[in-house]
């Protein structure tokens, strides 16, 4: 089980305006903890409690479905369809919606999984879904503008699609914990989650330990991924985490998660790279980097990023 005496810091990230001093306090400390942490939890009340409530009903009806009709949602890219029945971690089952923010992809996805399709879940997971675009935008802003790279700042706004990945892991099947997915790192630019009361998430600090994050059902939890690490050129710190399950519920949870586009190369600003600061990676493809990730040598790497183009 992770430690009890480390927390996730929380920030407020309702009522903000760029160029005030509550925005200039805010993106201080989302610099700071994104260096130490790499995540936190973020409070938004842009999203009703309503709405909260609502996605999670979704989604349990979502994984209620009988399995032939989750295997509906098949993708060539891995992660982005259907995902279950893995021995490593079978409590784990998730399905994708990739490029999720473009008009009628949710719907789509909802008319695959029910025959008369469900407005219902439509319109709450596409309302959610919009919602947390407008924190992932806030954050990365935030992160651009305390860089001081303002000038890339359209770039990297245009630079990314939107997957979002609806999850469950099963209550375990013995009465010790268990493994809901394993220790790893997310390759992406951020990750927002948002789940139900149930608890799993685990974070690596920096110096080793695991402890567990704790959000309510007033927050969600902010992640770093690698491609942002890279961008930065290891300012921001990508975290190891895993979920481990206990009890005797389910936990569900959702997640927006902004990827580079094809054909996009992640490369460091030259004003991120000085003698205190070399460059670490050398511009890569984050979707031809997946393609090596998911050989048997990327998935053996401990630093898999650093294998395929590190300096």
């Amino acid at each position: 089980m992770g430690s009890d005496t480390i927390k996730l810091p929380i920030i407020d990230f309702s009522n903000l305006k760029p160029q005030t001093e509550t925005w200039d306090s805010t993106k201080a400390q989302v610099r700071q903890v994104l260096e130490e942490y790499g995540c936190f939890e973020a409070t938004f009340d842009h999203i009703p409690l309503h709405l909260r409530k609502s996605v999670i009903h979704e989604i349990k009806e979502l994984f209620d479905l009988p399995l032939p009709i989750k295997l509906r949602n098949r993708s060539n890219k891995p992660y982005h369809g259907y995902v279950g029945q893995y021995p490593m971690v079978p409590l784990y089952e998730s399905l994708g919606i990739p490029d999720a923010l473009s008009p009628g992809k949710i719907k789509g996805f909802s008319d695959i999984m029910w025959d008369q399709g469900n407005p219902s879940f439509s319109k709450s997971v596409e309302s959610f879904s919009e919602k947390l675009l407008e924190l992932d935008k806030i954050v990365r802003k935030m992160v651009v503008e305390s860089l001081g790279l303002d000038k890339y700042m359209d770039e990297h706004m245009d630079s990314t699609d939107y997957l979002i990945r609806l999850q469950k892991y099963d209550k375990p099947r013995s009465d010790e914990t268990e493994l809901g997915l394993s220790s790893h790192t997310d390759k992406n630019i951020v990750t927002i989650l948002y789940q139900n009361e149930i608890n799993g998430l685990e974070v690596l600090t920096k110096d080793g330990q695991w402890f567990t994050s704790q959000p309510s059902l007033n927050s969600f939890v902010v992640m770093i991924g690698e491609s942002f690490t890279a961008w930065s050129n290891g300012r921001l710190h990508a975290p190891y985490h895993k979920v481990m399950m206990s009890g005797n519920e389910a936990r569900y949870s959702i997640g927006l998660f902004s990827v580079p586009k094809p054909g996009y190369i992640i490369k460091a600003p030259e004003e991120m790279v000085d003698e205190e600061h070399p460059l670490l990676f050398k511009p890569y493809d984050h979707h031809q980097f997946l393609q090596f990730y998911y050989t048997e040598a990327g998935q053996r790497s401990p630093a898999a990023l650093k294998q395929y183009c590190g300096v």
